[in-house]
């Protein structure tokens, strides 16, 4: 059955280093929707088929988000810490994500903040509580540019010549309140300790953990190698944190199930199911081992398909199908003539 216009969801959404944005991602749930039988399509009018298709590209361009074992993970670390953090009264245990560029860092925080915080809501249903704050280190930041991350998110009120301190202790009291017990710090490879710019910064983040009840989670793009452990505070980081990486998939059983399952939740009238499974290797080649660019280049191929009319994904789509720099750089694809959309 065909959704009317009404009913497709909103492409405008607040970004997840607000309030209101953080708490609609907890709440999203996957586009679904089912292929219609060939008589079904037959019957519809060019119109009717047009908002199909269009329902179709929505989907696809969400499609599933894999669960890989090293999001299972992190998860599983973050919150045996919480669990940990709640008989602690200083020195609380912190989290470290560390890996290269596109390799699932945020992916992989954002749904361990999900799981916490959509347990919290349904152990406490009756209480508004904020489990989870999920904000992004600024670049060349400061102290209050720091503070302000936090504000922001809660939506606090900041008056241009307010104090940092008076920014921090608002926010602060507002997460106590809150019971807020979760903080996830993206960006911190944005954290410079070399500069003392850096070290005001990790100063006032530290001033953070030790007023607010939370376990603190952070991820960078390779913070090991970036100075984040290195001098007196990079040493105090260093002994509070456990630290887990990401990187690109080796191709295995693991990866293979990956494809399929991406495979599995297409929706594509003429593809043939084990196509994209049997062209796994070819698929860990052209992305390099990168859940990100896999995820991508499926979805993306998936539109086109839809697009042109094909509805079908074989090797000649997927080279034809352009997707990250880095991945390109690895694997360029063979000169091969884009097929134009319908």
């Amino acid at each position: 059955m065909v959704v009317e216009a009404a009913e497709l969801p909103s492409t405008s959404r607040a970004p997840t280093t607000t309030l209101q944005g953080w708490r609609s991602f907890v709440t999203s749930v996957a586009p679904t929707i089912d292929p219609l039988d060939p008589a079904t399509l037959a019957a519809m009018s060019s119109s009717q088929r047009e908002r199909y298709d269009e329902q179709r590209i929505s989907y696809h361009s969400e499609l599933v988000i894999v669960e890989t074992s090293t999001v299972r993970s992190i998860t599983n670390q973050g919150r045996l810490l919480m669990m940990l953090n709640q008989r602690e009264i200083s020195a609380r245990r912190g989290l470290v994500v560390s890996g290269p560029w596109a390799s699932g860092k945020t992916t992989a925080i954002k749904l361990l903040g999900k799981t916490h915080e959509l347990l919290i809501r349904r152990k406490y249903p009756r209480q508004d509580r904020i489990p989870v704050v999920y904000i992004t280190t600024p670049p060349k930041g400061s102290p209050r540019k720091l503070a302000s991350e936090f504000a922001n998110f809660l939506g606090l009120p900041q008056r241009p010549r307010q104090n940092v301190t008076d920014i921090a202790d608002a926010v602060c009291q507002v997460l106590t309140d809150a019971k807020t017990d979760l903080v996830i710090v993206d960006e911190i490879h944005n954290l410079n300790l070399a500069t003392s710019a850096g070290e005001d910064m990790s100063d006032h983040l530290k001033y953070f953990t030790e007023h607010m009840p939370a376990t603190f989670v952070y991820a960078g793009i390779n913070v090991e190698n970036s100075g984040l452990f290195t001098g007196l505070r990079g040493r105090q980081i260093s002994a509070r944190s456990v630290l887990k990486t990401t990187g690109p998939f080796p191709f295995t059983d693991e990866w293979q199930a990956l494809v399929a399952t991406l495979e599995n939740g297409l929706r594509l009238h003429h593809h043939e199911p084990g196509t994209l499974t049997a062209q796994a290797q070819h698929l860990h080649y052209r992305t390099g081992g990168s859940i990100s660019s896999l995820s991508h280049l499926i979805r993306q191929a998936a539109i086109m398909a839809i697009l042109t009319g094909t509805e079908k994904i074989n090797r000649e789509l997927l080279n034809e199908t352009s997707i990250d720099h880095a991945a390109e750089s690895l694997a360029p694809r063979p000169a091969t003539t884009t097929p134009s959309a319908r």
